[in-house]
């Protein structure tokens, strides 16, 4: 039995009675300072790490995109795009920053993706794509032989050996078709070449084929592949734009192609009952109205700087180039 003096009473429990005075007192000191936190001029900032108050703002969105390309099927065989086929080189100097973000129907050396283009100036046009005025792009020339002039931008066979073959990427489903370049190459020689063909994979970002005319004057061809910059041109030029319907058009469906424009095309539309319709672009360089809207009407072409050049009174004929007398203005 445990002994008596091993237990301890248990402390009488006392009720400290606190005057309501010092309640209220307390009560009315936390308004107070909860009325001077809500009301100081930088009570939603947080403190910096110098000690001094920064707002905290919502980060800004990305998502400003440019118009989609769109692409197309013929009612009717499409001819077949003509690859050019660029020399490969096992060295030659190779841009440490290929230009525009690309990958290309020509045939080159390397099969290696590129990083995105170098650009030194700003200055997108309202309807540029992804060669932009006013940018320089910095990647590599090769060469090919243009045999007769055809390519993919289907202009058919040309004297013209001034030409190129534009990556996949930059080509950007024939956007590129009858751009004018300018070509330069480390040593200070330059050109201008047109885009005629579209040059695939192993073609990279930023790669131009060129004409193996336009190359000798760059390099010797044994050079095989070097770096260049290259950047888009508004040339001079006496001519004007012409209208071919693709072989197959009639009023029912129909494919449109403008040739010798100064400026890169952005959209080409006819005119139907409910205004002006967009039509859908190839990789072979024609606008096809698969249900027949507006073959035979009036059209609207819009250059990558958003001027609008509108024909009249181009009847379908089918495989003839018809002159329509406008021309872009200059930039």
């Amino acid at each position: 039995m445990a002994s008596s003096s091993h237990r301890r009473p248990r402390p009488e429990r006392r009720t400290r009675r606190v005057p309501v005075v010092t309640v209220v007192a307390v009560a009315a000191v936390a308004l107070v300072v909860s009325l001077v936190v809500a009301f100081r001029p930088d009570g939603g900032s947080e403190t910096g790490a110098d000690g001094g108050a920064r707002t905290v703002e919502p980060a800004a969105g990305s998502g400003v995109s440019g118009p989609p390309t769109p692409t197309g099927t013929t009612g009717s065989p499409s001819p077949k795009p003509k690859p050019s086929t660029a020399s490969p080189s096992a060295t030659a100097g190779r841009a440490s920053t290929p230009a525009a973000t690309p990958a290309g129907r020509s045939g080159s050396s390397s099969g290696r993706s590129a990083a995105p283009a170098a650009r030194t100036a700003s200055g997108a046009a309202p309807s540029a794509g992804r060669i932009a005025p006013g940018t320089a792009y910095r990647g590599v020339a090769t060469s090919y032989d243009v045999g007769n002039g055809d390519g993919a931008c289907s202009y058919g066979p040309t004297s013209d050996v001034m030409t190129a073959a534009m990556n996949t990427a930059d080509y950007e489903t024939s956007k590129a078709c009858g751009a004018y370049v300018l070509v330069r190459a480390g040593s200070g020689a330059s050109i201008t070449v047109r885009i005629t063909n579209e040059c695939p994979a192993p073609c990279e970002a930023g790669q131009l084929d060129l004409s193996q005319q336009a190359f000798a004057k760059l390099a010797p061809l044994s050079a095989g592949r070097i770096p260049v910059t290259w950047s888009l041109l508004s040339p001079a030029t006496s001519d004007t734009v012409s209208i071919r319907y693709k072989t197959g058009s009639t009023q029912y469906w129909c494919g449109i192609q403008a040739i010798g424009h100064r400026n890169p095309l952005a959209r080409l539309e006819v005119r139907t009952s409910a205004g002006w319709t967009r039509l859908a672009r190839t990789d072979y360089n024609y606008f096809l109205s698969e249900q027949g809207n507006g073959c035979g009407g009036a059209l609207r072409l819009t250059d990558i700087y958003g001027e609008q050049l509108t024909v009249e009174g181009i009847a379908v004929r089918a495989n003839v180039v018809q002159s329509t007398r406008v021309q872009f203005a200059r930039h």
